[in-house]
């Protein structure tokens, strides 16, 4: 399998956002390559909330476009709640609390910023909340065709051959298991958080050291979901929980024991 590198966070200096630009403009989407940029150095911690960012001819030189494709990139970062911008005062970046964190792209940028440990575990916190649950639901509730869709991510996970794949197909597992469990809340939380979930598989992935043991526990989920087996299926996913604890590290003030 192969051993992807961790992605580097954007280049800086006007050189390379230039660079960043001219090839967005090619692919005709200057505009959201801008907010893609803008957004990664607001999350990252370059403009901490409170800041007031660059007005539009700062930014239209610095990436060599023009101001319209900056003012449509800062709409993009004011609907994901990011910046608020008011008359005569620019564009102020909002307090983290109201940021839009479904967000697939906001998602992104956390995941590959300097806070991406703590990305990692407010991801896998919110999978002790939901995944056990929703696992036993899935074992009572799901369908032949769900059944055959958590099978299918499970043996695709087993085949891969590469990070990606494997990421892909365990992602698709999960996901699988949030639509069975037959809970109409669950269905588009799971397609929000697709991205949290992704990034953090990747991780998981790439630096654990037996995966063997990880598919194995992937599978004793499936199976007992397949056997509709509630209480078992919601003890195999903790087991798998706890050992993507090990991978990540203990929470804060959390032994490593």
């Amino acid at each position: 399998m192969s051993q992807d590198k961790p992605r580097k966070g954007p280049a800086q200096g006007p050189a390379a956002s230039r660079t960043a630009a001219g090839a967005a403009r090619r692919s005709g989407s200057v505009h959201a390559a801008l907010a893609d940029e803008i957004g990664s150095r607001i999350v990252r911690g370059d403009y901490p909330p409170g800041s007031i960012l660059p007005n539009e001819a700062q930014w239209s030189q610095t990436f060599d476009v023009s101001r319209s494709a900056v003012r449509e990139a800062i709409k993009m970062l004011m609907a994901k709640s990011l910046l608020a911008s008011r008359p005569k005062v620019g564009s102020r970046v909002e307090p983290r609390e109201r940021w839009n964190l479904l967000d697939r792209d906001v998602l992104a940028w956390y995941a590959t910023s300097p806070g991406r440990d703590t990305f990692m575990r407010t991801v896998q916190e919110f999978r002790y909340i939901i995944e056990p649950e929703a696992t036993a639901f899935a074992a009572l509730r799901r369908s032949d065709e769900q059944m055959e869709e958590i099978s299918g991510a499970c043996r695709a996970m087993a085949a891969a051959t590469s990070l990606e794949e494997r990421t892909h197909a365990d992602t698709r597992f999960h996901l699988a298991i949030l639509r069975a469990a037959g809970n109409d809340l669950l269905v588009p939380l799971g397609v929000l958080i697709e991205t949290a979930f992704d990034h953090l598989f990747r991780y998981v992935t790439r630096e654990g050291d037996d995966l063997d043991h990880a598919q194995k526990l992937h599978e004793a989920i499936e199976r007992n979901i397949r056997l509709r087996r509630p209480d078992a299926a919601r003890n195999a996913v903790r087991r798998l929980l706890a050992n993507t604890d090990k991978i990540i590290g203990p929470y804060p003030g959390q032994s490593s024991d």
